[in-house]
């Protein structure tokens, strides 16, 4: 099993990095997974708040998990009145 050393988003490129021991780096473009899961504002600000606050469960949640899953049971719809 690899150890992983670090996690964090680089503003730079717009990805969460993951970093190994062994030399190993896994980059995921959280554009394009945005594109990809997230249907509206309410569920791209739920993974945004895990990109900026919890990177290793933002990449916990793409790698290993279920993002549309996810989304459809955090995000809450709040009408501005």
């Amino acid at each position: 099993m690899k150890k992983l050393i670090s996690c964090e988003f680089n503003m730079d490129t717009g990805c969460v990095e993951l970093r190994y021991a062994d030399g190993g780096m896994i980059a995921i473009d959280c554009t394009a997974v945005e594109r990809e899961v997230a249907d509206n504002l309410f569920q791209r600000s739920e993974l945004d708040y895990l990109i900026y606050n919890d990177p290793l469960s933002y990449a916990e949640l793409i790698l290993n998990g279920d993002p549309a899953r996810y989304l459809k049971a955090v995000t809450r719809y709040e009408p501005l009145d």
